[in-house]
């Protein structure tokens, strides 16, 4: 069985490839009765998944492409829309080959979560044209009036999602190792699709977008004339897109007549999603379908190689019964890294047919519940292979972990096993141990010492010869070619299979006579001791379990609130690690990430509005529409987890492009002499189909991904349901919270024209 590991330089597919090509060669020098073939093929797995990905990326383009099109009702438009994507793609994947990037779900799925993105400044560009072409002004005029408009909105728009991955790069650990390539992706995407936005695409509107002009074209520093140009502008919308209008302005007017109370309905929602949060169950990484599981074994301490192998292979008889079973290897005596274990341990790993009627998680459970009932001697665990590769890289292998600590070593003798027993009635718990490891016994070797003096013997002497007796002594050699050869004396081992026979042992008195072992010391069976573990110099115990069915942080609440009930605990005897104190950390650290990301997109709008009521307004509405991710979480059933956080961190980038587009508008439109209240709503009445169209194509791009169809799109899930929820409640603050609190800035800072 050989176990390849990806290097740096090369990729698992490529590993894979050659060492197919190898086998291939080598198959045709074997003996016809010997049969090579893989049994576990990773690069399957990872081939299956990156062409669902692409799939999700053909499928995200289709959907974008169609919602511009309902929007536009132009060809010409939407095709040079769309035509950014594919180009900004193929620059993603030569900067992806520059910098040494592979593909892999994290990579791919940056490019997917991109797609509706990507779109989003092509979108603005070819809108705004349209409409400028709409008014009746000329091609190339109109193109240069909507570049020099939207060009700064567009700039900054973009940057803002750039931004929130910059603090992704200094994560460490697995979330470190998962969004560093996925950020890098996405950044280069956005900002391939900026450059495009500038330069392709208004070249492409001058030659395919064709417009019947509905008027002569309005003096720009007229505010009848600009109204009026949106006005005919609009009359291309259809019915339906004037009926969401006039709606939008109703209540956006409202809103800003009533701008107090805007505030408060905001704190209720931010107030309502945190109540929500505490609801929602918690893991460390999303339940990954591998098309395959580990089984680690542990026999009783002092199991023999022999006996161990026995019970396995009625095991092995057992996983033949199994339907979804396509075959398995396993290791005994050995381990998967570099590190001794002993001959009662081992591995299965378990490989499922592609076409099965039962989920993966449904046959470890069935598994499971029969090797307990046909070997119940030996303790089993049923982890995932990813989960089961990062637990030994990071050694935190197990979900649950209760860390006693005591100098006491009778005391957590004893707690543990009471622990073990406690936890084992919560719900979804499996797979428990308490931690306490034996060695197996041995035979001691007691000497007497009154008897050994009487022969002149001491304990060194009566050692020595007891070693000899039974590994033997290096007494002579022997030259075989060019090899010295070594000739050892030792007993025949057929003269003490059993303990009784080695008080037999012949020892030479100082008197030069010959006695029995048993004159002179006492073979007996000792017990096995009780393995010591240190944790930062501190002695304890770790009682371990796994989940079935639960989600970790649900799990962990109830285990911590019971066991908080206990008087029989010190203060500081617990403490709770494993891959819940990974997910702890983890959530830290995202944490601190969005609270940077979001300081950073303050700063890029401090920068553009070079004032702070634009970037308070904007920036607020950004957070609010966390309420958004954690509302899809809780309707979708999706635990939260790092890879959610990450979809909330990008979320807060991506919603905040709309607030961008919608109060830039704002101060050309008062620099002309309008109203601030006027100004807010013929803002979002201009900018209220390019914010919809590019939220809706964002959200629809990662419509595939949030569905979860496909090898291992359950990876990427958490992702795009995170991002969903944030786009679909950032159109609602964006143009309606956001302009009533950037009105309510104004007029508390007198800088409101009334």
């Amino acid at each position: 069985l050989l176990n390849i590991r990806s290097q740096p330089d090369g990729s698992t597919l490529a590993i894979a490839d050659a060492l197919k090509s190898d086998l291939r060669e080598l198959h045709g020098e074997l003996p016809a009765s010997m049969k090579l073939a893989f049994f576990y093929d990773q690069s399957l797995l990872v081939s299956e998944s990156v062409q669902s990905v692409w799939e999700a990326i053909a499928f995200g383009l289709v959907l974008s492409i169609v919602i511009m099109f309902l929007f536009l009702k132009n060809w010409g438009t939407t095709l040079v829309a769309a035509a950014v994507i594919p180009v900004t793609v193929l620059f993603t994947l030569i900067a992806m080959n520059l910098l040494g990037m592979s593909f892999n779900l994290m990579t791919l799925g940056g490019i997917a979560a991109a797609v509706g993105l990507i779109i989003d400044d092509a979108i603005v560009v070819t809108e705004a044209i349209y409409a400028k072409l709409a008014t009746g002004r000329a091609r190339l005029d109109a193109i240069d009036e909507a570049m020099r408009e939207i060009l700064m909105p567009l700039i900054g728009s973009t940057l803002t999602p750039v931004v929130v991955f910059l603090p992704l790069a200094f994560l460490d650990g697995v979330p470190g190792v998962f969004f560093r390539a996925l950020a890098t992706a996405m950044a280069v995407a956005l900002l391939a699709s900026l450059l495009l936005a500038v330069t392709l695409t208004p070249t492409l509107a001058a030659v395919f977008i064709r417009v019947k002009a509905r008027s002569k074209p309005p003096a720009p520093s007229s505010v009848e004339t600009s109204h009026a140009g949106d006005a005919h502008a609009e009359e291309d919308f259809g019915w339906l897109m004037r009926s969401v209008i006039r709606v939008y302005e109703f209540c956006v007017r409202t809103a800003l007549q009533n701008a107090w109370v805007v505030p408060g309905l905001c704190a209720l929602m931010l107030l309502g999603s945190v109540a929500v949060y505490w609801r929602l169950d918690s893991d460390f990484l999303p339940q990954m379908d591998e098309g395959g599981f580990v089984i680690d074994y542990v026999a009783p301490p002092g199991t023999s190689l022999t006996e161990t192998h026995r019970a396995l292979l009625e095991v092995e008889e057992l996983l033949k019964t199994i339907p979804e079973v396509e075959s398995f290897s396993r290791r005994t005596g050995v381990a998967l890294g570099f590190q001794l274990v002993e001959p009662n341990t081992g591995d299965f790993l378990i490989k499922l047919k592609p076409q099965r009627a039962r989920k993966t998680k449904e046959v470890i459970s069935a598994v499971r519940a029969k090797l307990i009932v046909n070997q119940p001697q030996i303790e089993w665990e049923f982890p995932g292979i990813l989960s089961d590769l990062i637990g030994d890289l990071t050694y935190s292998p197990e979900p649950v972990e209760i860390k006693l600590f005591s100098q006491d070593l009778a005391f957590l003798a004893k707690k543990a096993p009471l622990i073990k027993a406690k936890i084992r009635h919560i719900e979804g718990i499996v797979d428990e141990k308490d931690g306490l490891v034996r060695t197996g016994p041995s035979i001691g070797v007691h000497v007497r010492s009154a008897d050994a003096q009487r022969f002149g013997l001491d304990t060194d002497a009566i050692s020595k010869a007891i070693n000899t007796a039974l590994l033997g002594q290096v007494s002579s050699s022997v030259i075989n070619g060019d090899r010295v050869i070594n000739i050892r004396v030792k007993m025949d081992a057929k003269s003490f299979r059993n303990m009784d026979a080695l008080g037999n042992i012949a020892l030479r008195s100082a008197a030069g006579n010959t006695i029995l072992l048993s004159q002179v010391a006492d073979v007996r069976r000792d017990p096995g001791e009780l393995e010591l573990h240190r944790d930062d110099l501190r002695q304890n115990i770790s009682v371990t379990a796994r989940l079935e069915g639960r989600d970790l942080g649900g799990a962990m609440q109830e285990i911590a609130a019971m066991l908080s009930k206990d008087d029989t605990l010190p203060p500081g005897t617990i403490e709770y690690g494993g891959v819940y104190k990974q997910q702890q950390e983890s959530f830290q650290n995202l944490l601190l990430v969005l609270i940077v990301a979001i300081i950073l997109v303050f700063t890029v709008l401090l920068l553009e509005f070079r004032s702070f009521s634009e970037p308070i307004a904007i920036v607020t509405g950004a957070v609010l529409a966390l309420s958004g991710t954690v509302l899809a979480l809780w309707i979708t059933g999706t635990t939260l987890n790092i890879i959610s956080y990450l979809g909330a961190i990008i979320g807060v980038g991506i919603v905040a492009k709309n607030g961008i587009l919608m109060l830039d508008f704002v101060e050309v439109l008062r620099a002309r002499g309008v109203a601030l209240n006027d100004a807010l709503v013929q803002s979002g009445r201009r900018r209220l189909r390019p914010v919809l169209m590019t939220s809706m194509a964002a959200a629809l791009g990662m419509l595939p991904l949030a569905y979860g169809i496909g090898s291992g799109a359950e990876m990427l899930k958490p992702m795009a349901v995170a991002v969903i929820g944030a786009l679909c409640i950032s159109v609602l603050l964006s143009l309606i919270a956001t302009p009533a609190i950037f009105a309510l800035l104004c007029r508390m800072s007198g800088n409101a024209k009334q």
